[in-house]
């Protein structure tokens, strides 16, 4: 396989459309972006605007003019596709598909989703709850060209996908129907328990994953560093270098041929100030 050149790699930041869903591209070519991550609607609301016609060709236009691909988004914080309470399941499920069709629309390459939480019931039924809610998505996902990546969780509380074996649990039983993979996010990850800050961690962690789940599901990485300890089983993001996972870490990805060419998504803090350092920093360590 060819190497493809360090500038050109898919790493890229999450980018506001605060504006018009266009501006989120501009943002990511101006901060040297060729990848990005975006909300297609307010994130802490249930329900969301269908995205007009006009705006959706202004995004087509700029998409052609930047050169950005890859472009992922991130579901509502709201929605639980594991949830026990039949009210709240129901508005999941019509909002996840509501995402899916801004996300057709779009013609986005990934729709990343927190799988969901057990409030009330156990992590099997939870998982459970989640294949039963992501068939119900199988002719809608067959419209468009959208894949459903399922991000890895820290474990907070009662949420599901903190363990490699929840997420291979979801996989094994939709991916037969469904277009569906994985995106680590590498504080989330940490914070589970798996280590990424040398090298060998990230062998072993790898490992791991391509027994449990296999690294043929794995599609994408959200890039942050860890405020918190190694297996805190807490999500707090800090900025590359600036976290207990430190910056070794970060250069044993992009050094990994099984990682370099994975599209990946920052998420650290303070972006406005970082993110265009942090994007050459990750270029240089795949240089």
């Amino acid at each position: 396989m060819t190497k493809t050149p360090a500038e050109k790699l898919p790493i890229g930041a999450h980018c506001s459309i605060s504006g018009g869903v266009h501006r989120a591209l501009l943002e990511g070519h101006k901060i040297g972006a060729t990848t990005i991550q975006i909300f297609t609607t307010n994130q802490k609301q249930w329900k969301g605007r269908p995205i007009p016609e006009a705006e959706i060709e202004r995004w087509e236009e700029t998409l052609a003019e930047t050169g950005i691909k890859h472009v992922m988004s991130h579901d509502s914080y709201l929605i639980n596709l594991g949830s026990p309470k039949p009210e709240l399941l129901e508005k999941s499920q019509k909002a996840f598909d509501e995402e899916i069709k801004r996300c057709h629309a779009l013609k986005l390459s990934y729709l990343n989703f927190h799988p969901g939480a057990a409030t009330g019931s156990s992590e099997e039924e939870c998982l459970d709850q989640i294949v039963k809610s992501l068939h119900k998505t199988e002719e809608l996902i067959a419209e468009g060209p959208t894949r459903l990546l399922i991000e890895s969780t820290a474990g907070q509380g009662t949420s599901v996908g903190h363990q490699f074996e929840h997420l291979a649990y979801i996989i094994n039983h939709v991916h037969k129907k469904i277009p569906i993979g994985v995106c680590i996010d590498t504080c989330h990850a940490f914070s589970a328990g798996y280590d990424l800050r040398t090298k060998e961690a990230w062998d072993e962690t790898l490992k791991k994953f391509d027994e449990i789940v296999g690294l043929e599901h794995l599609y994408a990485i959200h890039v942050n560093d860890s405020m918190k300890p190694f297996a805190s089983r807490k999500d707090r993001h800090a900025s590359l270098g600036k976290g207990t996972i430190g910056y070794a870490g970060f250069k044993a990805m992009m050094q990994d041929p099984r990682l370099r060419e994975l599209p990946k998504y920052l998420e650290t803090p303070m972006g406005d100030k970082y993110w265009k350092d942090e994007i050459t920093l990750l270029r240089n360590y795949a240089g």
